[in-house]
């Protein structure tokens, strides 16, 4: 995959599964500004690297911070074809995931003792304005904000590009969060949308849905769920974040320019979109 004086921003950067991504992204010979709220963590991703690459900051909800972000990025490298939308979260303050893993914890306690259990495991019900629209704030609207200015410096620059968003394979399955799986469902959608509507200006939109991937978002996640995890995967673990930054490389790429609107599943057989 050769993407050689390519320039792509890439959201979510300073750990994980976007690391991963800038990492690919620049060994295959693109120029990657690396979008994250701690702006250290992406200046520690990038300075090993060879090549050009940029560090910025940014907090992909609030879209003031975007087109800013954005805009450095196209001042910088002086063109923009490609975006990957990988900022995430998977909690956050006031959305009940306490009460939610404590209640987990108690069922799991209450079958191992008697072999059933009367308690409910509930987030719904703990959830607070504050953590819904946090998550919906950083997965979604980062992703449409992030789009939108990229899409108007293309426009602007009449210049064909390609972007991936990060979904999951929980907007298949619905498993997890409320907040989560909503606003990974939605990225599907807008991913669809957005192909359609792009598509004349040559601008492909696609998305990867990951499985179960060991990055840091699994620490906030109970031992017996991971464990859970991993054994209902048929191939019988996590993936590393590499293998999916591997699929995000090939939606990018000219390998795959007759590819848009499809959701690539990497996520060991968990599910089929």
């Amino acid at each position: 995959m050769n993407l050689i004086n390519k320039t792509a921003i890439v959201t979510g950067a300073g750990q994980g599964i976007g690391a991963a991504i800038v990492k690919k992204l620049s060994e295959n010979g693109a120029r990657v500004a690396a979008m994250d709220l701690n702006i250290e963590n992406v200046k520690s991703v990038i300075q090993s690297l060879k090549g050009k690459h940029l560090a910025l900051q940014c907090n992909v909800g609030k879209s003031k911070d975007v087109i800013n972000a954005v805009r450095k990025a196209r001042e910088v490298f002086g063109r923009l074809d490609y975006v990957v939308n990988c900022a995430g979260i998977g909690q956050a303050k006031g959305d009940g995931s306490e009460k939610f893993y404590e209640a987990m914890n108690k069922k799991n306690d209450e079958i191992a003792k008697n072999g059933k259990s009367n308690t409910f495991v509930d987030h719904l019900i703990h959830m607070e304005d504050e953590g819904w629209e946090t998550v919906l704030s950083v997965n979604l609207n980062g992703a449409f904000y992030t789009c939108r200015e990229a899409v108007r410096i293309m426009a602007e620059d009449n210049n064909a590009g390609s972007i991936v968003n990060i979904s999951s394979t929980s907007a298949q399955s619905g498993e997890g969060s409320p907040h989560y799986v909503t606003s990974k469902s939605a990225l599907i959608g807008l991913t669809r949308q957005l192909a359609r509507e792009l598509a004349p200006r040559g601008i492909r939109v696609n998305a990867v849905a990951p499985g179960p991937t060991n990055t840091p978002i699994m620490n906030g996640l109970p031992q017996e769920w991971i464990t859970s995890m991993e054994q209902s995967v048929p191939l019988g673990r996590m993936a590393d974040p590499s293998e999916v930054a591997n699929s995000v490389a090939y939606l990018l790429s000219d390998e795959a320019s007759f590819v848009t609107g499809s959701i690539l599943v990497a996520n060991g057989g968990s599910y089929y979109f």
